[in-house]
């Protein structure tokens, strides 16, 4: 099943220029490590301080800030699970992620996006796994959200990218 509103591309998150790009955040909104320190690091002392006045997020849900110095209007930030061997829903509240960030999107009225590879850092999430529920819930929110005109997968490294570009390959064959 092809859609030409997906890219995959591999590079820096905090160069999309879209409406929205998506922080794989932790659940104090604090700023981190991995992904979430880049973002931070590149909008600015800003977004730190709207983030601490949302009191948090928790994990599978997301929040919607201001891009301050980014190119892109906003961040969308969603805390994804830690990988404890899949046994504590884990891919369900991967799957919240994504779901979290489309209602935000259509809530918002913003029509392009930029995800990262959610949880697949710090938190251990397998990528090829987590690349998988990741498409699948890009391509069940399109389905449902003709509005939005583009999402990007921005994968930081190869591995990533190569991750991807398989689950890509699978779901089309």
């Amino acid at each position: 099943m092809s859609d030409r509103r997906i890219q995959l591309v591999k590079g820096d998150i905090t160069q999309q220029r879209v409406d929205a790009i998506v922080n794989a955040a932790n659940t104090s909104l604090r700023g981190g490590g991995g992904v979430d320190g880049a973002i931070h690091r590149a909008a600015g002392p800003g977004l730190l301080e709207e983030c601490r006045t949302l009191g948090g997020c928790p994990t599978g849900d997301a929040r919607i800030t201001k891009g301050y110095d980014l190119p892109a209007r906003y961040v969308i930030h969603t805390p994804g699970p830690v990988w404890q061997g899949g046994g504590v829903n884990e891919d369900a509240l991967l799957a919240s992620c994504y779901q979290s960030t489309f209602a935000l999107l259509h809530d918002h009225n913003l029509k392009t996006v930029a995800f990262p590879s959610i949880g697949t850092g710090i938190y251990r999430f397998p990528i090829d796994r987590a690349s998988r529920i990741a498409l699948r819930e890009i391509r069940r929110a399109l389905n449902e959200n003709p509005s939005i005109e583009r999402v990007v997968i921005v994968a930081f490294d190869e591995r990533t990218f190569d991750a991807y570009t398989r689950a890509l390959m699978e779901e089309s064959s």
